[in-house]
């Protein structure tokens, strides 16, 4: 069964910006994508570079490794350029009131 957990208010995340939450030993990107919300393990596939730290290009909704460049779609976790080639863990998003939250399993 999925576990809800609280990130933020919805005024602490406006588009462009990115927070990253720990549950148990994963590490959880949030990122506003030009006003939609999206989550990603913050762990690009190829060597593990924390993709928070990355460029966010919110027109195509996807987000740079600063290591390596792979790009990788937020809405999928799809990786769209090498050196990455598996995808990453996305993560259902919510919003209660004003309050976000994810879905975690």
């Amino acid at each position: 069964m999925p576990e809800i957990i609280d990130i933020c208010p919805v005024t602490e995340l406006p588009p462009g910006a990115m927070r990253v939450v720990e549950w148990e030993d994963l590490e959880i990107a949030v990122v506003n994508c030009a006003g939609t919300l999206f989550a990603i393990e913050d762990r690009c596939s190829h060597d593990d570079g924390p993709l928070a730290e990355g460029e966010l290009h919110e027109a195509e909704c996807t987000i740079e490794c600063p290591r390596h460049g792979s790009l990788f779609d937020l809405r999928t976790g799809a990786p769209k350029t090498l050196p990455a080639y598996e995808p990453i863990e996305t993560f259902p998003v919510r919003i209660d009131g004003d309050l976000i939250k994810l879905e975690v399993e």
